[in-house]
């Protein structure tokens, strides 16, 4: 009989959950043993009736706890993607901000690492502030799947050229497993980006202002992005492309 009762509530829509739960509820707070069958008859035994009930309360505490940790998890974890969610909203304001004149011209570059370090902090990436070494300014610093990649962040009213470019790529062949992370908002000139690919070993990843405003924009994170442009580079030799169609931004290319 009590086979089929189990059987018949677990087969309901609701999965018999509220019986269930006041069955058990009965149980962990049972203090009723009646003489009549503990006793007189001896057909049961007390002491081994109470071992399995503060077994059944010993594993009901077990579960609480387990359940209000995993509700305290779910809770923090949404507490900070609420958190995400609004500091990314401010650094896409302060984006827009940047592109609309609000800083002058030499304030940009500036700023736009302290975005990109924003990023990089909300995906949890291990950041390096801005440094300068001998004869060298480096714009700051992360670490991607275990690797270190040196940043150089540009905004400026033109696309990128050979100088800059070739600066930076000497900065990054100077260190040790050396790999970078261009980012010039105005993108860069074909001839950059042919130079840069012919004959030379590839260390550098290019990123523009539209890779920036598809983080920005919550299309891609910014792991993701990086993650798609390392495995164009290391498995087409592309190190300009588009990070959700991943094809190269040159035509040539």
């Amino acid at each position: 009989m009590i086979n089929l009762m189990f059987q018949t509530l677990s087969e309901r829509a609701d999965g018999g959950l509220g019986p269930f739960r006041a069955m058990l509820h009965s149980l962990l707070k049972w203090d009723h043993f009646d003489p009549y069958y503990f006793e007189k008859l001896k057909k049961l035994d007390r002491n081994e009736a109470e071992r399995h009930l503060n077994h059944l309360r010993q594993l009901q505490e077990i579960r609480d706890t387990k359940s209000k940790a995993e509700r305290q998890a779910r809770e923090s974890a949404e507490v900070q993607a609420q958190k995400n969610r609004n500091s990314l909203s401010e650094l896409r304001n302060e984006f827009l901000e940047l592109h609309a004149g609000k800083f002058k011209p030499q304030q940009r570059g500036y700023a736009l690492e302290k975005i990109l370090a924003g990023l990089a902090r909300l995906d949890a990436l291990e950041v390096t502030e801005p440094f300068r070494v001998i004869g060298e300014q480096i714009d700051g610093a992360l670490k991607f799947d275990g690797e270190h990649y040196v940043i150089e962040a540009k905004w400026h009213d033109k696309l990128a050229n050979n100088e800059s470019v070739y600066q930076f790529a000497t900065k990054v062949e100077g260190k040790m497993y050396g790999r970078g992370l261009f980012v010039s908002i105005q993108g860069f000139s074909e001839n950059v980006i042919q130079s840069m690919v012919q004959g030379k070993a590839l260390r550098t990843i290019f990123i523009d202002g539209q890779d920036v405003v598809l983080v920005l924009e919550e299309q891609i994170s910014f792991t993701q992005m990086i993650d798609k442009k390392v495995k164009a580079a290391q498995t087409k030799g592309l190190i300009y492309v588009n990070p959700i169609s991943g094809l190269s931004k040159i035509r040539d290319l």
